[in-house]
């Protein structure tokens, strides 16, 4: 089974010793955001609701919520972190491919489930993001076992931006 990637291997702290430099790897550990999300009701499906102040943040937000429906985000520990890479043609298939990178690492090897996602580049220009998700590989012996998420759908899927905020609105596949 393939394992997520290690937080040591991006997190090298150097230290002064006599004999020259020795790395010491430092494990961050990941505060939970604010919740700035919810869940709405909808007839067979789940439909997010993710804010933010900005639309970077809404994003997360709305990966986070996923990764909250499918187990409690508290059992998950910061032990590694899975990078993901998305396009689109504009920014709702932008979100829709943002998470659907996320549900595929979550439903293949490694199986990972991000405690806290942390985007660290938005195009908006050619519709490209690139994020961070930190957590850990999913297990049933640590992890208790919410709603299965079939699929992201573009049904209803809503951005909405005014100066100093942002929201999405997704529907999930359950």
């Amino acid at each position: 089974m393939e394992e997520c990637k290690e937080l040591a291997e991006i997190n090298p702290v150097e230290e002064e010793e006599v004999e020259g430099p020795r790395l010491e790897l430092e494990i961050q550990t990941q505060e939970l955001p604010e919740i700035k999300y919810e869940y709405l009701d909808h007839t067979a499906d789940v439909q997010i609701h993710a804010w933010g102040d900005t639309l970077e943040e809404a994003f997360e937000q709305s990966a986070m919520a996923m990764f909250a429906y499918m187990t409690d985000i508290n059992e998950v520990d910061n032990l590694g972190y899975e990078e993901i890479e998305a396009n689109g043609h504009d920014l709702i298939s932008l979100l829709y491919h943002f998470l659907d990178e996320f549900l595929f690492i979550f439903n293949a090897e490694p199986n990972f489930i991000a405690r806290k996602v942390s985007i660290t580049s938005l195009d908006r220009e050619n519709f490209q993001v690139r994020a961070t998700g930190y957590g850990e590989t999913f297990s049933l012996q640590k992890h208790s076992q919410g709603t299965e998420v079939k699929a992201i759908t573009y049904s209803n899927m809503q951005i909405h931006e005014v100066e100093g905020e942002a929201e999405v609105f997704v529907i999930i596949d359950i």
